[in-house]
């Protein structure tokens, strides 16, 4: 689940206490968060997302008492380069600006966290605005206003229903992604192996097909068969697929590349696939070989935007 998908959670949870919401409208240097990170806090304590990883989170609550209290947008600096200022400091060095804003009519309206929330599952973005001298935010885009566009959750599929696809399937859930696993052998395809994400039986070609992935998403093959495998990454490199691993060893994957280009596909699009895939962590075991493969996507990923 990512930060927004935190705090639209919460959001709902919260429903029935006075909130506050904290969002970072300034990122300079080596910030903790960038332009657009929030934190919802609820005035009997509770609070989700982050400001600064933990800095400044408690002069925020305090700001956010007084907002919830008389309604009134606040904004406040922190990182000042002049250590004489009284104010919480950003070990890093960087400097923040932070709204603090009622949720409410006035400020941020309930309904724009479900207005977020149904444009990230419809696949297009939703853009806000907020009159930082109100503190009031309105969706679409306004001149002269602070703006953030959330864009929609980026996808994941995993072709292959093995256990390094469980520990991976989980980590991508943790960080925001949407996540199908695909395998056409029923035996590894469960929704007790894998809960809580979608589960696709139909041949990995088809999956993919379906899927059709885009720059922002992600394909990752784990089955370790070629009849699954390869034909799952011959049909994302039909497509713009923001990252494409393939699982094995090197000289496996030396032979997946020869498999490939017989069938047609140019040194361009075979340098494509990372493969073996992840970062060289020197991960021993499926949890850890996920996560390698998980930081490599997110690289990629990052690197590509």
């Amino acid at each position: 689940m990512s930060d927004i998908d935190d705090i639209i959670e919460a959001a709902r949870r919260w429903a029935d206490v006075p909130l506050a919401l904290a969002t970072v409208i300034e990122a300079a240097g080596s910030a903790p968060r960038q332009r657009g990170g929030h934190m919802l806090i609820a005035a009997d304590g509770r609070f989700a997302g982050s400001i600064s990883g933990g800095c400044v989170e408690y002069d925020v609550f305090a700001l956010a008492e007084q907002v919830i209290a008389d309604g009134e947008t606040r904004v406040r600096h922190y990182g000042s380069p002049d250590q004489s200022v009284w104010l919480p400091g950003l070990p890093c060095g960087g400097q923040i600006g932070v709204m603090v804003q009622p949720v409410d009519q006035r400020g941020f309206a309930p309904d724009l966290f479900e207005a977020i929330a149904a444009g990230r599952r419809a696949g297009r973005s939703v853009t806000l605005s907020t009159d930082l001298a109100t503190g009031h935010t309105t969706e679409g885009e306004r001149i002269g206003h602070f703006i953030i566009n959330y864009f929609p959750s980026a996808r994941l599929l995993i072709v292959g229903a093995v256990q390094i696809a469980q520990t991976l399937s989980a980590i991508a859930r943790d960080i925001g992604f949407a996540v199908t696993v695909n395998d056409p052998r029923a035996r590894f395809l469960s929704a007790e192996r894998f809960p809580h994400v979608a589960l696709s039986d139909v041949w990995p070609d088809e999956a993919v097909a379906a899927f059709a992935p885009t720059p922002a998403d992600a394909v990752v093959t784990l089955s370790h068969d070629i009849k699954i495998d390869d034909p799952a990454l011959a049909a994302a490199l039909e497509h713009p697929t923001g990252y494409l691993g393939a699982l094995g060893s090197r000289a496996n994957h030396a032979r997946r590349i020869d498999r490939l280009a017989a069938l047609g596909l140019s040194p361009e699009d075979l340098a494509r696939i990372d493969g073996p895939a992840g970062v060289a962590i020197g991960g021993l075991g499926p949890q850890e070989i996920a996560l390698s493969i998980a930081a490599g996507m997110i690289g990629r990923l990052r690197g590509a935007r």
